[in-house]
């Protein structure tokens, strides 16, 4: 391994890491990731993140990490207006409501979710798929019929493109299924 620096002041400034052909710096592969960026995808102490009552989603805290759904008079979390920018995040039940819902919706009323979620089916073991309407903007999981009855269940969601959310998931549901997608935000 071979590293060419220099020395300003104080500081060590790293101009090269050569490693075998492997070379990162100037004369080789160029970092170009900031070190906001860097440290938001290899910070492992913070992959877990609690929601709370409320959270708005940032693209700068919660990109990549698991927002935990984790009060029993459920969670609401609002994502960031969509622009295209690949941010994903993921929501699991880690505590089941025992009122109110877990909600998850988005911030700008021009925004939609565009995907599927599997339902499970806790009578007779069958699931149920539910797509997404062309207006759909709100995931509310109801403790029954839309999910949040166990612990697990989970939603991804995706920012593919300006005014979409990709979503997908997996739930459980007691009763009826019915569809945990709808229109909230105006």
């Amino acid at each position: 391994m071979a590293i060419d620096y220099d020395l300003t002041g104080n500081d060590l400034v790293v101009n090269t890491i050569k490693m075998g052909a492997s070379a990162v710096g100037t004369s080789g592969t160029e970092v170009t990731a900031t070190a906001t960026e860097i440290n938001r995808v290899a910070d492992v102490s913070g992959r877990l993140v609690a929601a709370g009552s409320a959270l708005s989603v940032t693209v700068a805290a919660h990109d990549g990490k698991t927002i935990l759904l984790d009060t029993a008079a459920g969670s609401t979390c609002t994502l960031p207006a969509s622009s295209g920018s690949g941010a994903r995040f993921r929501f699991v039940i880690s505590t089941v409501a025992t009122s109110n819902s877990h909600i998850i919706k988005v911030a700008n009323a021009t925004d939609v979710m565009s995907g599927v979620i599997i339902a499970a089916n806790d009578t007779d073991g069958s699931a149920s798929a539910w797509e997404t309407a062309a207006t759909s903007d709100t995931i509310t999981l109801n403790r029954t019929t839309t999910g949040s009855t166990i612990k697990g269940e989970w939603v991804e969601l995706e920012d593919i493109a300006s005014g979409t959310w990709a979503v997908t998931g997996v739930i459980a549901a007691t009763g009826t299924e019915a569809t945990p997608f709808s229109a909230t935000v105006s």
